[in-house]
């Protein structure tokens, strides 16, 4: 019995070593023959002779030893050089999808990918890998090609002789005259029939026509009269709209329901804060008219729609000196002059003649280059140079040319700018 397990023992040490000796064997075969496969191919490619390189890359790959990624390597390379002939434009980027789909793909798989989609106008799909690569990555070269490739836009027919900054979806047009509504891409949502007419809010826009003021629905049917004291308005947001009353700027709601304090001016609500003139100085108070800051300033700096608070940052001017409120607190730096933060983004800010750009920490974070500029909205600022405006991103590079004779910002995909024609709408392929 014992001789018998003696012997089992031995039968199983000796199958042990021939199967190790096999393993080894094997895959040091593999490996060899992988490298003969590559070094063949590369002296079919040497002289000349791509067409038969790439079956035995194409082995070499299949093999999937250590030297798989050189395989690779020189067969996108062979793959490429045949790119004109049929069917190896897919052979090339179904490599390139193997390589992007492995757990741990490199970034410039993602980068050479989307190259080859761009030179060869295919941008949706070239957006497709960088969404994937940077999601599979985070990698900060995908991040930044993704910026600088996704701008691609069309410029939209219809054309208006003035329009105001978008608000929330919609904005102000005027034609032949006349105000009325359209959505950021230009088609028309409120006739161009009235004197003046306010941004839309909850479904309501105040508007005149002659000496009435009233407000209307989208689909332009009276809901509410004011008074026939009320003489003017501003934009209407957060629940509010000022109104003009006897000489002073009161609030009210969409239904004109009058609130009781009264100042010299006031701005539009922008995150429940509105600029206003009390006593010929400026401030900023809230909705339920705290003062966030007091009246002490020649100036709160409004947009055109006359919003000035985002990012708990506002923008005031003292003695020809503008300085930049966080969360209440005043900053050190000093500009010349300043645009009020959209929700997110840089403002744009002026020094020494030029614009830059600052985050809503005070830093700076694209130099002063620019002739004139606007606040970025949607990873995107109007900038002019010279006489014409642009758009750049947020790595401060140029990414709609300069050509327009004006350009405001980015909303809902779409912005506004000066053309031979009127101002037109610029609508981008791609802006989630």
């Amino acid at each position: 019995m014992r001789k018998y397990a003696r012997t089992m023992v031995g039968i199983g040490l000796c199958l042990l070593l021939f199967i190790s000796w096999v393993v080894v064997t094997t895959s040091k075969s593999t490996a060899e023959r992988q490298l003969e496969l590559i070094s063949e191919a590369l002296e079919m490619i040497e002289s000349g002779v791509y067409i038969r390189a790439v079956p035995l890359l194409e082995e070499a790959v299949e093999l999937g030893a250590v030297h798989t990624g050189i395989a690779e390597s020189e067969l996108k390379k062979v793959y490429l050089y045949l790119i004109e002939s049929r069917g190896f434009s897919r052979k090339y980027t179904n490599l390139l999808e193997k390589q992007m789909g492995q757990k741990d793909a490199d970034p410039d798989v993602f980068i050479e990918a989307a190259n080859f989609y761009i030179d060869n106008l295919k941008l949706q799909d070239a957006l497709a890998v960088l969404r994937n690569g940077i999601s599979k990555t985070g990698a900060a070269e995908l991040i930044e090609l993704y910026e600088n490739s996704r701008y691609v836009y069309r410029l939209n027919r219809n054309a208006y002789e003035d329009v105001t900054a978008i608000f929330r979806g919609t904005i102000q047009v005027l034609q032949n005259g006349k105000w009325g509504v359209a959505e950021p891409g230009g088609a028309i949502i409120i006739p161009c029939q009235y004197d003046k007419i306010s941004n839309f809010y909850l479904d309501t826009a105040i508007v005149r026509n002659g000496d009435i003021i009233y407000a209307v629905d989208k689909n332009n049917n009276r809901v509410a009269l004011a008074q026939s004291d009320v003489q003017d308005f501003g934009n209407f947001a957060d629940g509010r709209i000022p109104l003009l009353i006897n000489g002073k700027w009161q609030r009210a709601t969409g239904d004109f329901e009058i609130g009781s304090y009264m100042f010299e001016e006031i701005g539009m609500y922008s995150n429940n804060v509105a600029a206003v003139k009390e006593n010929g100085k400026w401030g900023v108070i809230d909705r339920s008219t705290n003062w966030i800051l007091p009246a002490q300033y020649d100036e709160i700096i409004q947009d055109e729609l006359g919003r000035c608070y985002a990012q708990n940052a506002v923008f005031t001017r003292l003695n020809d000196s503008v300085y930049l409120y966080i969360n209440g607190t005043r900053l050190d730096e000093v500009f010349d002059d300043a645009r009020p933060f959209e929700d997110d983004g840089y403002a744009a800010v002026k020094k020494d003649g030029k614009w830059g750009f600052i985050d809503a920490t005070g830093i700076l974070r694209i130099p002063y280059l620019f002739d004139d500029a606007r606040s970025f909205g949607q990873h995107l600022a109007a900038v002019k140079h010279g006489e014409y405006w642009g758009y750049i991103n947020v790595y401060g590079n140029i990414v709609i040319d300069v050509k327009f004779y004006d350009a405001k910002s980015f909303s809902g995909g779409s912005a506004p700018v000066l053309t031979d024609r009127g101002w037109q709408f610029i609508s981008l392929l791609e802006y989630t």
